[in-house]
This record gives C-alpha cells, sequence and structure tokens, in this order.
C-alpha cells in the first residue's frame, strides 16, 4: 500500500514529466505529420504518440521501477490488454485526441492515472495548446490550473448539454447502436456536443461545461485519469447499463449530478430496443424483396 508521502512523490514526478513531454504536442501541432492506422482508418496514430508514451515510460521505469504499466501504444504493439492488479499501475494516453492532433483542432492531450490497489489515486489531462491543466487526487478534490473544480447540478436533461463520441459510428457493426443513441438524446437535450477526446471530455463535465458524457467502445487509457477528476469534482460514472463502473471495460455514461443517472440508462436502453426492432423490420424487408424477385 502506498503511503500519502510516496503518492506525493509520484504526482510531483509524474507532473514534470508530463508537462515536459507535452511541449511535442504544442510543437507538433501545426506541422505535418507521419500517420498510421490501428483498428481502423477513424483509428489513427502518429509517431508523436509513440514518441511521447516512450517518454513517459522511460522517465517512470527509471524513477519507479517496480511499477507496472497501462499504454495505448504498448497495448497496440502486443494486442493485449493486460490485468489490473494491486500493484501501482501507470495508465497512460500519450496523445488523446489524435485525429484532432493530426487536423490541428486543439482538443489533444495528455492523460495519465495511478492505480494503486486497483482504485485510482492520481488523474492529469493536460491539454498543452490551450494550457488546460487537469488535476485530481484521490480525496483532496480536482482542479484546472489550479483552481478548484465542481461538476454541475443541474438535474433534468432538457436542461442538459451532452457530449457524444459519433467517431465510433464510422464502425458498420456499432453505426445503427450510436446513431440511435445520438437521436434519443437530440430529442431532450438542451444541446449535443463531440470533441474527439474522450479525456477532455470528461474534464469538461467535472468542470461543470457539460452535465453529461457517453460513450462505449472505449480503452482504459482513455478514461482512467477524467473519471478520477468528475468524481473528485463531485460527479458521478457509472457503465452504460447502469451497473458499477469497470474501468477495464470501460463503457461510460458520466455526470455531474447522479440524479440524471436513471432517465439516461432508461433512454439509452429503449433507444436500443427501438434500433434492434429497426433491425429486424430492414431484414425482414431485405428478406422479403429476395422472395420476391
Amino acid at each position: 500500500m502506498a503511503t500519502q508521502k510516496e503518492l506525493d512523490h509520484c504526482y510531483d514526478f509524474v507532473m514534470k514529466l508530463t508537462i515536459e513531454s507535452a511541449k511535442i504536442i504544442r510543437d507538433a501541432i501545426q506541422g505535418g505529420k507521419n500517420i498510421e492506422t490501428k483498428d481502423g482508418d477513424w483509428d489513427l496514430v502518429t509517431e508523436y504518440d509513440k514518441k511521447i508514451e516512450e517518454i513517459l515510460i522511460d522517465g517512470l521505469v527509471k524513477e519507479f521501477p517496480t511499477h507496472k504499466f497501462i499504454g495505448e501504444e504498448t497495448v497496440s504493439k502486443t494486442h493485449v490488454l493486460p490485468k489490473l492488479t494491486d500493484a501501482p499501475t501507470w495508465i497512460i494516453d500519450p496523445i488523446d485526441g489524435t485525429t484532432n492532433f493530426v487536423h490541428s483542432f486543439p482538443h489533444a492531450c495528455i492523460s495519465i492515472a495511478l492505480a494503486v490497489n486497483r482504485e485510482l489515486e492520481i488523474g492529469i489531462v493536460y491539454n498543452p495548446v490551450l494550457e488546460q491543466m487537469f488535476t485530481a487526487r484521490r480525496g483532496r478534490g480536482a482542479y484546472l490550473n489550479g483552481k478548484p473544480i465542481k461538476t454541475s447540478d443541474v438535474k433534468e436533461l432538457r436542461h442538459s448539454l451532452i457530449c457524444l463520441e459519433a467517431s465510433y459510428a464510422t464502425i458498420e457493426e456499432t453505426r445503427d447502436i450510436i446513431l440511435g443513441r445520438l437521436e434519443a438524446f437530440v430529442t431532450l437535450a438542451h444541446g449535443i456536443r463531440t470533441l474527439g477526446s474522450a479525456a477532455l471530455t470528461l474534464c469538461y463535465v467535472a468542470m461543470g461545461a457539460a452535465e453529461v458524457y457517453h460513450t462505449d467502445n472505449l480503452y482504459p487509457w482513455d478514461v482512467a485519469a477524467g473519471v478520477l477528476l468528475i468524481r473528485e469534482a463531485g460527479g458521478h460514472v457509472v457503465d452504460t447499463s447502469g451497473d458499477d463502473f469497470d474501468l477495464m471495460k470501460p463503457r461510460v455514461l458520466a455526470m455531474g449530478n447522479k440524479k440524471l443517472a436513471p432517465e439516461l440508462v432508461k433512454l439509452i436502453k429503449l433507444a436500443d430496443i427501438k434500433t434492434h426492432r429497426r433491425r429486424g423490420s430492414d431484414k425482414n424487408t431485405f428478406n422479403n424483396y429476395n422472395g420476391s424477385t
């Protein structure tokens, strides 16, 4: 079990390392990038993602040789997601919002969390382009550039700004579900936003700039730091089903006010039922058409 003194050292060290490595994002965002794809055309990686993760892990390994790591680019090489154990584990996304970064859209960040005994202890999300440094320590609150932040206390969806991740709609097998949920939210919400960075969007919920963030299809490094920030800012994170949130299988339904949870869960379930019925109807129509020719 880590002492507070040890956690203080972890926080101070990783903060310096984050600021230093983030210069790569700030210096490179306007220039050309060598781009590769991972899971599909929508899932991009640049040489800068790899370089930043290498700097972060190398630095942390030297300072904390017994710690473990779950990093986006490291996992993409092996295609094996490590288990989260009780050992101190750094969960790292070197550039969250890589597609934004490629297009010079200024919502890209480094996201780093530390879990000890499978409990999130430290969360840092840093957008060096807009100079937004979000930080959280378990039990110590959440901060933006050193000033305390808190989530929105809005209790009704009709007064809520809801953030979704629409990019996954480019994947054919998830498209209908995502668009069905989007349609459901559009009918009720005050407004809809999609920013292309899970970590930063979670931070915007933490600071009260949005009431809700929902997306499935994520990985631990996308959400670990942001989830801690929301919790420390007074917000609530559950699984899309309404069950307890699982960091290692993240289906995110995050909100500033937990009173929004029942309505959100119900809305998603009804949207999915409607989508499945529509799929069945479309299939029957297709089959009937084929049978009549």
